[in-house]
């Protein structure tokens, strides 16, 4: 396990708000995992068949989300609550991901792709922000900066896709907890594998726009390329959906299920399988560390 100090004081969670006016977050361009075999490429510019309604089998178009009778929630606690998107500063350009609020003892931390915290083997990402339920623009909880971060050394040290994963544990917002204002949602270690999954996150290239939060739901396969030990979904989201959630037992009533994964990379001959890294007792080591940062 590797971790960096972020903005700690309120001196440096000033500048960082600051740094994020809304014509930086409309610029900011999604993260792409560099090196590898794999990346978030846009997919070409076709009519997009979009999927309808909720717990699709084999669903591999990205639909908006709403709840099952189609109204977005007002109560946190729920995926549309605890789901929202990261911009950070990465080389000197500004990137967006996604990522999740997930139930840890600090009750502040949020769990999002490797790639998008740290550049594999490279920098760490600075003016690190999470913005939970974003839609359209709108902070409707607030922004929520990074105090510390954390990756495993299979990601620090060699970029293992197979540990493309990263929490964050963010500082408070008006004086309080991540989770105590949105929900977060619980972390499952050594699922059983091909599991019905839903996958949420903010795609940002056509014929998504990076505003809304959109799914995928389907089972889940092996690597067919045995590149990796993840598991993949078919699923259309592009890059912008970094870092975003997969859950396993999820109930599209209440929004609520088990993060399993988040999403990683994808094969660039085949661009429409989504691949998350399988979470084992790496993933399972790193979160109880970060949980009690």
């Amino acid at each position: 396990m590797v971790q960096h100090a972020a903005e700690a004081d309120g001196a440096a969670q000033r500048r960082v708000l600051a740094y994020w006016t809304p014509g930086r977050m409309a610029a900011a361009e999604p993260v792409e995992p560099s090196g590898g075999f794999g990346n978030l490429l846009p997919p070409e510019r076709r009519r997009q068949a979009t999927a309808s309604g909720v717990g699709l089998a084999h669903a591999t178009a990205g639909a908006r989300w709403t709840m099952a009778s189609g109204r977005r929630p007002a109560a946190p606690g729920t995926i549309a609550a605890t789901t929202g998107r990261v911009f950070l500063t990465m080389n000197g350009r500004d990137f967006v991901c996604s990522a999740v609020s997930i139930r840890a003892a600090n009750r502040d931390l949020v769990l999002t792709a490797g790639h998008c915290v740290k550049d594999g083997t490279g920098d760490w990402a600075r003016n690190w922000t999470f913005v939970p339920g974003y839609d359209s623009g709108r902070r409707p909880y607030g922004t929520y900066t990074a105090r510390r971060a954390f990756v495993t050394t299979g990601w620090s040290r060699h970029g293992d896709d197979d540990e493309d994963v990263a929490m964050v544990a963010v500082n408070p917002h008006g004086g309080r907890h991540l989770a105590d204002v949105v929900g977060a949602q619980p972390i499952g270690f050594n699922p059983p594998r091909g599991r019905q999954t839903y996958a949420f996150g903010f795609p940002a290239y056509p014929p998504y726009n990076g505003e809304h939060l959109m799914y995928c739901a389907g089972p889940l396969h092996a690597d067919p390329n045995r590149q990796t030990r993840g598991q993949g979904l078919r699923c259309d989201l592009t890059a912008g959906a970094s870092g975003g959630p997969w859950l396993s037992g999820f109930d599209p009533v209440t929004g609520h299920g088990t993060v399993t994964s988040v999403s990683s990379f994808k094969y660039s001959n085949d661009r429409h399988t989504m691949y998350g890294p399988y979470f084992g007792d790496a993933i399972r080591r790193l979160h109880a560390v970060a949980e009690r940062s």
